[in-house]
């Protein structure tokens, strides 16, 4: 029971983090990115039930993210096995985007940009879940 309370602690942390950073880069797409580049303006967003269901599933993710990465660091201090996990949620999110833009044939460039926001997004959840570990709020799990 006590590892699935810490679970539960990561995926919170994950969650919220992964949510944060998506509100985060609502606001950079809708008054930096999509005002100063044309060709970014579709990723300007009006607050309406496609936001809310991809802040959704944006936050659903996190949570995913926040149990998967702490089983797959357990108490290893291997950076590899850090970025890996981050990498393969960020990219599996970013490469069906880039798919996406590809298959309706439109223009690839603000895909691209997304997908490195989907990285990014892990990478703070990663960044968030590590520091919650070394305060020992979330204990890694433990390898037996």
């Amino acid at each position: 029971m006590a590892e699935r309370l810490e679970s539960l602690k990561a995926a919170i942390i994950g969650g919220l983090s992964v949510c944060f950073a998506f509100a985060l880069s609502i606001l950079l797409n809708t008054f930096v990115f999509a005002k100063y580049f044309q060709t970014l303006a579709f990723l300007q967003s009006d607050v309406d039930l496609h936001l809310w269901v991809s802040g959704a599933v944006a936050t659903f993710t996190g949570l995913l993210f926040g149990v998967t990465y702490r089983y797959i660091i357990r108490s290893d201090k291997n950076p590899q096995l850090k970025a890996g996990g981050v990498l393969a949620f960020g990219l599996v999110r970013g490469l069906t985007q880039i798919e996406l833009a590809w298959n309706s044939h439109t223009i690839i460039w603000p895909f691209l940009l997304l997908a490195g926001e989907s990285v990014l997004w892990f990478a703070l959840a990663a960044l968030a879940l590590n520091i919650a570990i070394q305060l020992r709020w979330v204990k890694p799990f433990s390898s037996v």
